[in-house]
C-alpha cells in the first residue's frame, strides 16, 4: 500500500465513490436526463468564474522556474520528486494578505499549485517547512481529489461520511507534506504555523500541543469534528508525529447528534459550492482585474500625451497666452491608441477621451514654469489615475 495514503481514505474512497456513481445514476434515470442540462450549465457557470481565477493566479503570482525565485522552485521540485510526480503542475507564489496556507486548484486538465507569500515568509527561519506546504498541495493532486469529488458530490452531503472521507484526504495531504520535509518533526512545526501563528509557532512545544489530542474526547470537540471537513491541528499534529499511535475514541454521544447534521464542511456541496466559491473569487479578482486594465490606459494615455503637454507648455512659456486649439499650434487631435484629444482655449486643461471615461489633463503656473496634474473627468474613477500625476 502506499504509504503517503491515510488507510482510511481508500475506505472511505470506496464507499464515496460506489455511493455517488448511484446516486448521479438514480438522478439522470428519475428526472429523465434533465438532469444532465442543469450540470452543464453549471460546468458553463464554472468554466468562465473559474478562468477568471486562474487568469488572476497567472497575471499577479509569480509563477516558480529555476529563472523565478530559484531557492522555492528547487524545494518545489525536490518535493515532486519525492512523491513521483511525473506530471509537474505549475506552480505560483501569490499575495497572502497575512493568510497562512497554500491551495491546490485545476482548470481544464491543468494543476496548479499556489503558495501565499505570507506562508513563505512565515518559515524564512525554516525553509524545509516550506516543503510540507508544497507537499501538502501536491497530495490533493496526486490523489486526484482536485477532480474525483465530482462523482461523489451528490453523497458528501450525508452526516458523518462526507465529513469523515474529507479528514481523511487532509491526514492523506499531510503525509505527502512530511514527505517533502527532512524529519516528522519539520513537518509537525510547519503545520503548527497554522495553529501558533507566523511567528509564535517557533516556539512551539510540539509535545504538549500534540497531547492536547486528549481533550478532544470531551462531547462538544467529538461533535464538532464529526460534522467539520477538517480534522483538530493538535491531531494532525500527532498523526504526523506518531502515525502508529491510535487517536483518542470520541464521546459516544456525539455520534448521535452529529448524525442529524447534514455535512456543509470541504466538498460538502459538491459542484454547487466549487462554484460558489469561485464565483465569490471571480466577484474580486474581476473587478479588480478590471480596475487594472483601466490603469494600464490611463497610464498610457499619461506617457503618450507627454509631447503634447510639452508642446503646450513651451507655447505658454514663450507666449503667455493659452493656445484656441490644439490644431492652430499645429498639435495632433489624437493619441497613437486613437483617443480622442480636445484643449480648452480658457485654462488650457487637456481632456482626453478614453474607452473607459474622460481623463484631465490640468496644468498650474509654478513661477513660469507649467506643471501638469491629471484628474477624474465623466466616466473615470479618481483611483484609476495614475499614481505619478495624481493631485497630492
Amino acid at each position: 500500500m502506499d504509504t503517503f495514503i491515510y488507510p482510511r481514505e481508500i475506505t472511505l474512497s470506496r464507499i464515496t465513490l460506489v455511493l455517488g456513481l448511484l446516486a448521479w445514476a438514480i438522478i439522470v434515470v428519475g428526472t429523465i436526463g434533465i438532469a444532465l442540462i442543469y450540470v452543464l450549465l453549471l460546468f458553463i457557470g464554472y468554466l468562465f468564474a473559474q478562468s477568471a481565477f486562474i487568469s488572476w493566479i497567472k497575471g499577479n503570482g509569480v509563477r516558480l522556474s529555476a529563472e523565478q525565485l530559484p531557492d522555492l522552485y528547487a524545494s518545489y521540485e525536490t518535493c515532486c520528486t519525492r512523491l513521483d510526480m511525473k506530471e509537474r503542475p505549475e506552480a505560483y507564489l501569490l499575495q497572502g494578505e497575512g493568510m497562512l496556507n497554500a491551495f491546490a486548484t485545476r482548470f481544464l486538465g491543468r494543476d496548479f499549485v499556489v503558495l501565499l507569500s505570507s506562508t513563505v515568509d512565515a518559515m524564512a527561519q525554516h525553509p524545509d517547512g516550506v516543503n510540507f506546504y508544497i507537499g501538502h498541495e501536491l497530495g490533493h493532486i496526486r490523489r486526484k481529489h482536485l477532480t474525483g469529488w465530482k462523482w461523489r458530490a451528490p453523497v458528501l452531503w450525508l452526516p458523518l461520511l462526507g465529513a469523515a472521507y474529507s479528514r481523511a484526504r487532509e491526514y492523506t495531504c499531510d503525509r505527502h507534506g512530511a514527505a517533502c520535509c527532512g524529519s516528522p518533526e519539520q513537518a509537525a512545526r510547519a503545520l503548527g504555523a497554522l495553529a501558533a501563528g507566523s511567528e509564535r509557532w517557533r516556539d512551539l512545544h510540539l509535545a504538549g500541543f500534540s497531547a492536547q489530542t486528549a481533550r478532544t474526547r470531551e462531547f462538544w470537540m467529538s461533535f464538532h469534528e464529526l460534522i467539520n471537513g477538517y480534522p483538530w491541528l493538535c491531531k494532525r499534529a500527532q498523526a504526523i508525529l506518531q502515525p502508529e499511535t491510535a487517536m483518542p475514541s470520541r464521546h459516544p454521544l456525539a455520534w448521535p447528534l452529529a448524525l442529524l447534521v447534514p455535512n456543509t464542511g470541504a466538498g460538502a456541496s459538491g459542484l454547487l459550492i466549487m462554484v460558489a466559491m469561485i464565483g465569490i473569487l471571480a466577484a474580486i479578482a474581476i473587478p479588480a482585474y478590471q480596475d487594472y486594465l483601466t490603469r494600464v490606459q490611463t497610464s498610457a494615455a499619461w506617457q503618450d500625451s507627454s509631447p503634447i503637454r510639452d508642446a503646450l507648455a513651451s507655447h505658454y512659456e514663450q507666449q503667455r497666452s493659452v493656445p484656441d486649439s490644439l490644431e492652430s499650434v499645429g498639435l495632433a487631435t489624437t493619441l497613437p491608441n486613437g483617443s480622442d484629444l480636445s484643449l480648452n482655449g480658457e485654462n488650457m486643461v487637456l481632456s482626453i477621451a478614453l474607452p473607459v471615461g474622460e481623463m484631465l489633463l490640468v496644468p498650474s503656473d509654478n513661477e513660469g514654469a507649467i506643471i501638469w496634474e491629471c484628474q477624474a473627468g465623466a466616466g473615470l474613477k479618481p483611483n484609476a489615475l495614475p499614481s505619478s500625476c495624481r493631485q497630492p
